[in-house]
């Protein structure tokens, strides 16, 4: 019976395209205030960004508990898998990864479940699931789409521009971009998170200097595939779009827009792009 995939909402994957390739997905909660929300069940990515833009409340995540990943772990099992290969945000951001593991441990007399960190978020993410949940559908087997995982997180680069910093200071996610904190009158942070956490890759003073800083990185990367750009609620996406195609050609460029729980640390109006180096 085939190995499944169960990764979480970080990985911005439609439900549609989740069911398509037999991906299952536990979600994040987002927290307004006293108002909590279940990431892709209660609240939609457009009223995520419509409230977060209404709001003077920053949103907060919380993780998914560890009986949620059972749940989806004992589903696979129900519905005859062989095994899990469960894939989550990187575990230097959140403690998702943790809740899965545990929650792994709960049912290893029912079925084999291994947990990999991605070290990855968002669309960089979503690659690396699209990619395993493939695999499992040609019948690899659990060591060889965790071995496919191991790689693809190792050749996995994202990198971001954002127009804020509040929403990542709020959230603790800071990490080694803490250092700009206080310094950032009228600058575009950016961004290196290819590493699985937070870390300063530049400054720039306009968003167009910014955007200019995110073609720059995606040309000296060299040879890529599987480049997406990832926003959130970006109005210049399209144009910066366009610009990419002296790069690469358009047509194998995806436009991602960020989930909530991406969003709520990312901001409004955040520019990134995430590729695999070949």
């Amino acid at each position: 019976m085939p190995v499944r995939i169960v990764t979480d909402s970080a990985c911005d994957i439609s439900l549609d395209e989740a069911a398509e390739l037999d991906i299952k997905i536990v979600p994040l909660s987002i927290r307004f205030g006293e108002e909590e929300f279940t990431d892709l069940a209660d609240i939609s990515v457009t009223e995520f960004y419509q409230k977060m833009e209404a709001n003077h409340l920053l949103p907060a995540t919380a993780a998914p508990s560890p009986g949620a990943f059972e749940n989806a772990f004992r589903k696979c099992h129900e519905e005859g898998a062989s095994g899990v290969v469960c894939i989550n945000l990187s575990i230097a951001l959140s403690a998702t990864g943790q809740a899965a593991q545990l929650a792994a441990e709960g049912v290893k007399d029912l079925i084999d479940v291994t947990c990999v960190d991605s070290m990855s978020i968002t669309g960089g993410l979503g690659t690396i699931i699209r990619k395993a949940a493939e695999a499992a559908k040609n019948g690899a087997s659990l060591q060889e789409i965790t071995s496919l995982v191991e790689d693809l997180r190792s050749r996995t680069r994202i990198i971001a521009t954002l127009d804020t910093l509040d929403n990542l200071k709020k959230g603790g996610r800071i990490g080694g971009a803490a250092a700009m904190l206080g310094t950032l009158v009228k600058i575009k942070p950016c961004l290196d998170l290819s590493s699985g956490e937070v870390v300063e890759a530049g400054r720039q003073r306009t968003r167009k200097k910014a955007c200019q800083w995110l073609r720059d990185e995606l040309s000296k990367a060299g040879e890529v595939e599987e480049v997406i750009i990832i926003h959130g609620d970006a109005p210049d996406v399209q144009d910066f779009y366009d610009s990419l195609g002296d790069i690469i050609p358009l047509e194998q460029i995806r436009i991602n827009q960020l989930g909530a729980v991406i969003g709520t640390h990312g901001g409004p109006r955040v520019l990134g792009l995430t590729f695999l180096v070949k």
